[in-house]
């Protein structure tokens, strides 16, 4: 009963924290779509934005889910016109980088470079935007956001009726995210209160030798793969402390976290935008993994052949006293 309340009560205030960063961004997009201010800035960018599959006005979501998070980038992609093929580019763009100033900051602490972070980020989300748009050609038809599909509507032209189709977009869109934060914050605290984290952690061994990751780092991995690097900064610095985790494990670590964190908030939010959510989990889940494993191949090369001139270098000067 405790574990339901406090599951609950953290679902409201999810929901609450979401909805002051939701609905304004939502009305203020949906009011603005009306406006030649978007279709301004969709000149401005469309160029660039061409490479990567999407029309100039994708680039306000992707901006305000860098600078502020997942969120606010659902938001906005809620209020614009999108083709399945599009809404899915921006996904994983999205799921790759987002929230860049406090995750990055979070992973700062953990002693890893923001340089590291900002490249392997905003690098794959561009590589995996270009890779879609050229290998996929279907998805073209429109996306219905929501359970179910969007009735045809009349294009407002008074300014009553456009703020009203602002409130209207906002409201809808914090109640369609709010049917999954309640779930998934219950869950976090049965996790939490059953202490499934450090069983999954033992469980998780293999998978760690398999990426090349020294096996104190599982719980650090762990609990960045349930809850997020924001939502678990306080586990996982925590733990690098505790386990003496050296400075190759924490850059493998953060490496594999920024590619793939929070797997079940990170992939449950997008649903309500109507793309297939499984292939996103699949693209960010695989990437992470060989990112991981091919940059833990070169740093234990690297490791290996410096250990070799230290050795070299140590034989010398013994001979050369002598």
């Amino acid at each position: 009963m405790k574990t339901l309340k406090q599951g609950l009560m953290s679902g409201l205030k999810t929901t609450w924290m979401l909805a002051k960063i939701i609905f304004p961004i939502t009305f203020l997009i949906t009011v603005l779509s009306h406006t030649p201010v978007l279709d301004w800035i969709a000149r401005q960018i469309a160029p660039v934005m061409g490479w990567l599959g999407l029309p100039g006005e994708a680039a306000i979501p992707l901006v305000l889910g860098n600078f502020l998070n997942l969120y606010a980038g659902i938001g906005a992609i809620l209020s614009l016109e999108l083709t399945v093929k599009e809404v899915f580019i921006l996904a994983v763009m999205l799921s790759f980088s987002h929230n860049l100033i406090v995750e990055s900051a979070v992973a700062t602490k953990l002693g890893v470079r923001i340089s590291v972070i900002l490249l392997v980020r905003i690098g794959l989300a561009l590589f995996a935007a270009v890779m879609i748009n050229w290998l996929w050609q279907g998805g073209q038809e429109i996306a219905q956001y929501g359970m179910l599909q969007s009735p045809e509507t009349v294009e407002p032209t008074s300014v009553a009726g456009i703020a009203f189709e602002g409130l209207t977009a906002a409201t809808m869109g914090i109640l369609q995210l709010a049917v999954f934060v309640f779930p998934i914050m219950l869950l976090i605290q049965v996790m939490r209160d059953l202490k499934l984290l450090e069983w999954f952690s033992h469980k998780m061994l293999p998978f760690t030798r398999l990426l090349g990751i020294a096996p104190n780092t599982s719980t650090t991995l762990a609990s960045g793969l349930f809850f997020g690097l924001a939502l678990g900064a306080g586990v996982m610095i925590e733990e690098v402390k505790k386990n003496g985790v050296k400075k190759k494990d924490v850059y493998l670590v953060v490496i594999f976290l920024v590619a793939c964190h929070a797997i079940v908030e990170d992939t449950l939010i997008f649903i309500p935008l109507g793309i297939p959510v499984l292939p996103l989990l699949a693209i960010r889940l695989v990437t992470a993994i060989l990112l991981t494993m091919v940059v833990a191949y070169f740093w234990n090369r690297s490791e290996k052949k410096n250990e070799q001139k230290e050795a070299v270098v140590h034989e010398n000067s013994r001979y050369g006293a002598f």
